[in-house]
């Protein structure tokens, strides 16, 4: 029985469920919160490797001269897909600053057509395998770009900064949680978690507003 005739208190049988269910609660909110981190991480991690990459920071800066481009859409691609996205293959030389190295069969993916002859300032980020071979990568340089994958960057910052606030309260992002925020935020200012999590978050929001900002002027 759920509860006694006499008083209707509640059992050992309920009692033990509404444990099991808090229990199942707080997992929950840390599982929540290791997929805010992860992807807090793989983001900012990502975009300090493709910031570094378009800023020239990285990997051999350079010309492609075009040959040809083609808009080429996943077979699977939906219509708005279709119509919001247009990947771009763009086909020609590439010749390194100084002329160190050249690669006739380069290919870089853009957001636009470009005209035959059209020079696109390029970062090749690996060299082909062998000679001759068209296996390099190379991705379209610039500083406003870089200023996009800076602020994505830190927007990962933001992502973390919750992943660490739902792991070390058990907070569940999402759905019910067992632990109310006022509590999570109560407990996280008992140690360092608190000062922590606005820290990342202070300087993710920040940093992410800046970078888009100034990118907009590039």
């Amino acid at each position: 029985m759920a509860r006694t005739q006499a008083t209707g208190k509640v059992t050992g049988p309920d009692r033990s469920a509404a444990g099991l269910l808090g229990r199942a609660l707080g997992r929950l909110g840390r599982a929540g919160g290791l997929v805010f981190l992860l992807a807090g991480l793989a983001l900012s991690g990502y975009g300090a490797y493709e910031g570094a990459y378009t800023a020239g920071w990285a990997g051999t800066h350079g010309t492609l001269t075009v040959q040809q481009c083609e808009v080429s859409y996943p077979n699977n691609a939906s219509r708005s897909s279709r119509k919001n996205r247009r990947p771009v293959r763009c086909e020609g030389t590439f010749v390194a600053d100084g002329g160190t190295n050249t690669d006739p069969k380069a290919a870089v993916q853009v957001r636009q057509r470009y005209a035959q002859g059209t020079e696109l300032s390029v970062q090749q980020t690996e060299p082909p395998t062998a000679a001759g071979a068209s296996d390099a990568d190379y991705v379209q340089s610039g500083t406003d770009r870089a200023w996009r994958w800076f602020g994505a960057f830190f927007g990962g910052w933001v992502l973390t900064g919750l992943g660490v606030f739902c792991l070390a309260t058990g907070f569940a992002p999402f759905g019910r949680s067992r632990i109310s925020f006022d509590a999570a935020w109560e407990a996280a200012g008992r140690g360092v978690t608190r000062a922590a999590v606005i820290g990342m978050i202070g300087v993710g929001l920040v940093g992410a507003g800046v970078c888009f900002l100034v990118s907009y002027f590039f």
